[in-house]
This record gives structure tokens, sequence and C-alpha cells, in this order.
């Protein structure tokens, strides 16, 4: 089974980002239809780009190859 996960990601004018987890649907109608509710409130209206669709399937790992440290690249 699939989902689909929203998010938000702002970027500040320093380019920290700031990611909101909006929801979690079933189906990409959902998500369409929550990013078009969203759009012109506060905060979402003014990075209308700033909206991230991803899919994923349940009960399997997405992320499997660690991280890479960067400070000794």
């Amino acid at each position: 089974m699939n989902v689909i996960l929203l998010q938000h990601i702002c970027v500040s004018a320093d380019g920290l980002e700031d990611v909101k987890i909006i929801g979690v649907y079933s189906s990409l109608d959902y998500a369409h239809f929550a990013i078009a509710t969203l759009s012109s409130i506060t905060g979402f209206s003014k990075e209308p780009d700033g909206f991230i669709i991803d899919e994923y399937t349940l009960d399997k790992n997405h992320w499997s190859e660690g991280f890479i440290d960067t400070k000794h690249v």
C-alpha cells in the first residue's frame, strides 16, 4: 500500500529551511485538494511552490544508505 506525504518548505532570508509536514493521504487527489485549500493561507501563500508531494510504500525502509560525515570529506 502506498501513501502520499505532503510537506511545505519555506526558506528564510538566511537560508534556513522551515519544513512542515502537512499530512499523509491515501491519494494524490487528496494531497492536491489540501494544497488548493492551504495555498491562500498566510505562510503558505508566500511560498506557493514550497509544497512537496512524495509517495511512500508502507512497511518499507526508504533511507538505508546512512549519512555522510561532511566534516571529513
